[in-house]
């Protein structure tokens, strides 16, 4: 266990815990883009699914989390812009849908 530690620059179990919560987020944020690929592959043309914003959102807010936690200013306002935008996009999305537009 002292390997993995090592491995990911860990110097303790909390700093361990906190890069595998940043790994998580990463995870889900790099999801998005399978979600989106995979669904323009079945459309024959580029589509951008709803649950491409549902895992930016995930994504990001464990990336932000992790960002506050290294306090990373860089990171921090990275993510954060980024999530207003990815939020806007739901708000706009549903708020279509409740219009009785099609939405994504």
């Amino acid at each position: 266990m002292e390997n993995l530690l090592k491995f990911l620059g860990a110097e303790n179990w909390t700093e361990f815990w906190w890069i595998a919560i940043g790994l998580g987020g990463q995870l889900l944020f790099t999801a998005r883009f399978l979600v989106q690929w995979i669904a323009s592959e079945r459309a024959g043309r580029s589509v951008v699914p709803l649950a491409f914003w549902y895992f930016s959102v995930g994504g990001g807010l464990i990336l932000l989390t992790y960002a506050i936690y290294r306090a990373d200013p860089v990171f921090i306002l990275g993510q954060s812009m980024g999530l207003f935008i990815y939020a806007r996009n739901l708000w706009l999305i549903h708020k279509e849908r409740r219009a009785g537009g099609q939405g994504a």
